[in-house]
């Protein structure tokens, strides 16, 4: 498994999965104190459909309406051996970076990176260097650096009242299911498996209780837990329930969270970024350790993502006092669900 296929750098030892976690922890700040300050049409998010943790910045990116400021470059579901590519674009190239892979705006700052080449990364458009990769970052400063370039409603995903609480759900739900799933994939032996899945479904268990009273994770609205969990609860069954043998049940099988996750993904700025052919191209083609065919499955059906979830009964305002995005842009739209 290489450094690049799940986003964020990950390696596998003989038994646990092991993610690594050292990004660039350079920050684009309203003050500009790492040297990159907030502004427009500086930088450009370069992001890939297939990937869960690329997935959360364009979810974030959309909910608060920095589309018009903030550039999006997208790789293909697929990638060579040193990096993420724009297959996507014509001729391979990023029309804005003029760049065929994001390895090359990592090399252009640090030209020994030593580390696997991840995305989101948000790249410094005037001078080519990548700027940040800290993908978990990312998102906060989203909601708390760039507030002035915020669409007119746009949501409080990341309340200063809520934010410990926010906080605390964050890491019990990165430890345990976004890594979680890759935790269960990437096991190097039985016991390592085998305690994984028992830590994974532990911890659905868990969420599935939390929100059995309540129709998001933190407080009366979505907010920044909501999207972290969401990423990996749509890639689910058409990769993670296999792919990963995380099978104990399918989330169609467990009904808080599936009626959770349809709402979520009727919700404007989330099931609209959403490309189902692109997740499972990545997963089973570019995992031949796991999938050595590289085959994708045509299923599993995909159209009870749209089935009515009745979760409006439990109250909750999605936006609070803000109001849904309007629809994407025409070059960012995703294909229909059939």
């Amino acid at each position: 498994m290489s450094d690049a296929d799940a986003g964020a750098g990950s390696y596998v030892e003989p038994g646990e999965f092991r993610r690594d976690t050292n990004y660039i922890t350079t920050r684009i700040t309203a003050d500009g104190r790492d040297g990159y300050p907030v502004a427009p049409d500086r930088y450009r998010l370069v992001a890939a459909r297939a990937c869960p943790w690329a997935n959360r910045t364009l979810i974030v990116r959309r909910l608060l309406g920095l589309e018009p400021v903030l550039s999006l470059g997208l790789c293909g579901p697929t990638h060579d051996k040193l990096s993420w590519t724009f297959d996507l674009d014509p001729g391979g190239v990023d029309p804005v970076l003029g760049i065929h892979r994001l390895r090359d705006a990592y090399l252009a700052r640090f030209p020994d990176y030593p580390r696997g080449i991840t995305v989101p990364a948000i790249v410094d458009v005037p001078t080519g260097q990548v700027v940040t990769n800290d993908y978990a970052r990312i998102t906060l400063d989203f909601s708390t650096e760039w507030t002035r370039y915020h669409r007119d409603g746009a949501p409080q995903l990341y309340p200063e009242h809520l934010r410990a609480e926010i906080d605390e759900i964050n890491d019990e739900v990165f430890r345990e299911v976004n890594n979680g799933v890759y935790r269960c994939g990437f096991a190097g032996s039985q016991d390592a498996y085998d305690a994984a899945y028992a830590r994974l479904f532990a911890a659905l268990d868990r969420l599935s209780e939390r929100l059995s009273t309540r129709r998001y994770l933190v407080g009366d609205t979505i907010t920044e837990a909501d999207v972290r969990l969401f990423t990996t609860l749509v890639r689910f069954d058409p990769v993670y329930h296999g792919h990963f043998k995380c099978n104990r049940t399918k989330l169609t099988e467990m009904p808080v969270l599936w009626a959770y996750a349809r709402d979520l993904f009727g919700t404007p700025g989330f099931g609209d970024t959403i490309d189902f052919g692109q997740i499972k191209e990545h997963y089973y083609v570019v995992h031949r350790d796991i999938n050595p065919t590289g085959i994708v499955p045509v299923g599993p059906d995909l159209s009870n993502w749209l089935s009515p979830h009745h979760r409006e009964e439990l109250g909750g305002r999605p936006f609070g006092d803000g109001t849904p995005p309007p629809p994407p842009p025409e070059a960012e739209r995703v294909p229909a669900l059939g």
